[in-house]
């Protein structure tokens, strides 16, 4: 079942909790936003959630996203997802959530693209072996240099750095995976980025985010989930038949292979994987909606202010997806292939770490000159090393490679 099909024709549980302009009493409204870090005057032809997600569109983080890895490096195939198309894969779910619940479409979609622009070359193995070669300097984290780049590393424009977006486009990366500060935690124990940029807003740590930065953060699980199931299939690390024991998938691939006995198999994927992605929308919606009844919020501060996350997954399916996140790992996220491929980029992330750290005018000329911005509050080994991560994680897998070729090939040039 695809999603734009999935929306059963029922009566909406939440009909008494939408407001005149047709949206949730609990949505977010680009007229009430809490604004922006930077006054701006606003834009004459947009609300300030299109803005935003126009800034991050076209901001150059997230064209790089088109080369750097999901799981397959960027240059193993024409047809593997890349960080650019799972991030509008996220986009295409959050909006349907965010229709379903009568949310404000354009703030699920910017924090939907933003998600991953802080993301380094080689996904998470590139993730790990930054943060391994950071640790004596503060550490390294993607979902904080995701922070960074929107609020210091894009320089777009003359009164600002960053992309200067509102206050809820800021909350939703910050707590889309939940309150970021719990009972009694201080705000010493915060990444970098956000650290910094807490005297500059409060972002209300201790709360959950708005139902569109959770509408967004559920779709992230939704899109790799259904994404990362039809990569391993084309590139045959495991077949229909390998899923028949995993639960809720196992039981769609029967049901398929029975509905269209004589299809083929490459066709009969693509169906499984609509259908597996259908069954867990529905899930999502259905419990959100059940929850959100529940809680009856009159306002975005409701379910700020709830006990748990609005939009998420029943428990029958976190079981299931439990189990999915299983099989993938064991049979695609650790295959002997991409094992042997990551082993090979965990290498080039280290080795560029420590050329750049410790040969600085190997650095390009610009980000030499940021190495002698030191912000207040940085000693200079800890902003080198800051300054250096932010170079490295910028880079697509291409680049990063170039980048190690350049260096490390001792014979490049002396031909």
């Amino acid at each position: 079942m695809a999603i734009a099909e999935a929306v059963e024709r029922k009566p909406d549980p939440l009909k008494d909790l939408i407001a005149e302009d047709g949206k949730s009493l609990f949505a977010c409204r680009p007229s009430e936003s809490r604004g922006r870090i930077y006054d701006e005057p606003p834009s004459k032809t947009r609300s300030d959630f299109q803005r935003d997600r126009d800034r991050i569109i076209h901001c150059r983080a997230f064209r790089r996203l088109k080369h750097k890895t999901q799981v397959f490096v960027s240059n193993e195939g024409d047809h593997y997802r890349t960080r650019l198309t799972h991030s509008i894969e996220v986009a295409q779910v959050a909006r349907s959530f965010a229709r379903s619940l009568h949310l404000d479409e354009d703030l699920a979609e910017t924090c939907a693209l933003a998600h991953d622009l802080g993301h380094t070359p080689f996904a998470h193995v590139g993730e790990d072996a930054l943060k391994e070669c950071m640790e004596p300097y503060r550490g390294f984290d993607h979902n904080d240099q995701t922070l960074r780049v929107v609020t210091k590393l894009e320089k777009r424009y003359p009164r600002f750095d960053g992309l200067n977006l509102t206050w809820e486009s800021l909350e939703g990366l910050v707590k889309h995976n939940g309150p970021v500060l719990k009972c009694g935690m201080k705000p010493t124990n915060l990444e970098v980025t956000l650290n910094e940029l807490k005297d500059q807003a409060d972002l209300k740590l201790e709360t959950f985010a708005s139902a569109e930065a959770q509408a967004a953060g559920i779709a992230d699980d939704v899109a790799y989930n259904s994404h990362d199931l039809d990569d391993g299939l084309s590139a045959g690390f495991f077949n229909l038949d390998d899923l028949s024991d995993v639960p809720m998938v196992g039981e769609i691939v029967h049901k398929t292979r029975k509905a269209f006995p004589d299809c083929p198999e490459r066709i009969l994927r693509a169906e499984v994987i609509r259908e597996v992605m259908g069954h867990i929308f529905m899930d999502v919606l259905s419990e959100s909606r059940s929850r959100l009844a529940d809680l009856s919020p009159k306002s975005v501060e409701d379910i700020r202010n709830a006990s748990q996350p609005v939009i998420t997954f029943s428990d029958d399916l976190k079981q299931a997806d439990k189990a999915l996140r299983a099989f993938l790992f064991d049979r695609f996220y650790l295959n002997e292939q991409l094992s042997r491929i990551r082993m090979t980029c965990v290498k080039a992330v280290k080795d560029l770490f420590y050329a750049f750290f410790e040969n600085d005018r190997c650095l390009p000329y610009l980000w030499r000159v940021e190495l002698q911005n030191i912000p207040e509050g940085w000693n200079e080994i800890d902003w080198r090393a800051r300054v250096v991560a932010d170079y490295i994680a910028g880079m697509t897998d291409r680049k990063a490679l170039t980048e190690h070729k350049s260096m490390f090939d001792i014979y490049r040039g002396l031909e």
